[in-house]
């Protein structure tokens, strides 16, 4: 009798017990969630009769490999989120006291903030040694250290101002001598942070109150100079929130241009629409990545992982969803597309294409 023949009390009995066994097996290997003992238990029941012949006890052998391979001693993976952005301001404040150039800048991007961040495989790729010319333009090294030297000098600016925003009456004077940054400081945080308040809040701080100002100016000016420190935080959090996407995603846009590279040059497209019982042929023409060819129709979206293709067509109220796939003919590189689409019309079959031509700048 097989175990979806089994019901009732008897069923729920021996699924308990192995339920029980399981975790005994598991337990010293993981810290394995109820629920999926529970699943594993459920599949034990299931298979046990067509293992018989072989012993009961391969299931548990390859339940317990199941265990083996979320191991408890492994690390959790660190989450990127630029919700640690405020985390690692605080964290790293006297090192971001210190910094006064984009060197500097990125030694800490490469060393600390960057792997702080979970941004560990753009820190990994700034700080190798020895990349070629043709490696770094390919890589988009000069945009990804522009994007990590804009993101240390936000956070600078960030901390800047959190030093004055937090001081108390009794501190502030010491949090404005200790936070006045140098020339050289000044220099750099205007030039990489691009903050529009931030030289007023340098402004401020730099300035020398007259020893016989009133309570009342003295007042003004603290309050001017929360405002501005107030503002500046805001703005830096803007810019290191678009700073620390931009290294996020940058490993999502050298797929995306190895792709469009591969797609680039003219293709003979055919389409089948099974609604329609038609067969349509067509030229498509797919430019360099970054140009746009006027009088050529383009998809609104194309998306590229790998083989897997996929682009969004457009005109009117008309849309037409494209999978494909590149396929590869001998040595030649992506010379047959294969795939289907589907529209908002009812539409929908299968597409192939043959390249006709190299990409053309």
């Amino acid at each position: 009798m097989v175990y979806a023949d089994r019901t009732g009390p008897e069923l729920e009995s021996r699924r308990a017990k192995v339920v029980i066994r399981l975790r005994a097996i598991c337990h010293p290997l993981s810290a394995l969630a109820p629920t999926r003992c529970a699943r594993l238990a459920d599949w034990v029941m299931r298979t046990r009769d067509h293992l018989a012949p072989h012993g009961v006890g391969i299931a548990f052998v390859m339940a317990a490999l199941a265990c083996i391979n979320t191991p408890a001693t492994a690390a959790p993976a660190l989450q990127a989120s630029p919700a640690l952005l405020a985390e690692v301001v605080a964290d790293r404040s006297a090192q971001l006291t210190t910094i006064d150039s984009n060197t500097g800048a990125m030694a800490l991007f490469t060393s600390a903030i960057g792997p702080a961040l979970g941004l560990k495989d753009a820190a990994n790729i700034l700080g190798a040694r020895g990349l070629s010319a043709a490696v770094a333009k390919e890589l988009g090294i000069t945009e990804l250290s522009q994007s990590a030297h804009e993101l240390i000098a936000a956070l600078a600016a960030w901390q800047l101002a959190d030093s004055i925003r937090r001081a108390s009456d009794e501190t502030l004077a010491a949090s404005i001598a200790a936070g006045t940054p140098s020339t050289a400081r000044q220099e750099w945080m205007n030039a990489g942070s691009r903050l529009p308040s931030l030289s007023e809040l340098i402004r401020l701080l730099t300035e020398q109150s007259p020893p016989d100002s009133a309570q009342s100016e003295s007042q003004a000016r603290r309050t001017a100079l929360l405002l501005a420190a107030h503002r500046v935080a805001f703005e830096a959090h803007q810019n290191a929130l678009t700073a620390w996407w931009s290294l996020r995603e940058w490993k999502d846009r050298v797929r995306q241009a190895r792709g469009l590279a591969r797609l680039c040059g003219t293709w003979q497209w055919t389409i089948h629409n099974h609604r329609q019982h038609q067969e349509q042929k067509t030229v498509v023409t797919f430019p360099p990545a970054g140009q746009t060819p006027p009088n050529i129709p383009l998809p609104v979206e194309t998306v590229i992982l790998g083989d897997s293709v996929y682009l969004r067509w457009e005109n009117g109220s008309y849309v037409q969803e494209d999978s494909l796939l590149l396929v590869r003919e001998g040595l030649k590189e992506a010379a047959r597309i294969e795939g289907s689409f589907v529209n908002n019309t009812g539409g929908w079959g299968p597409i192939t294409a043959k390249r006709t031509a190299e990409c053309r700048p």
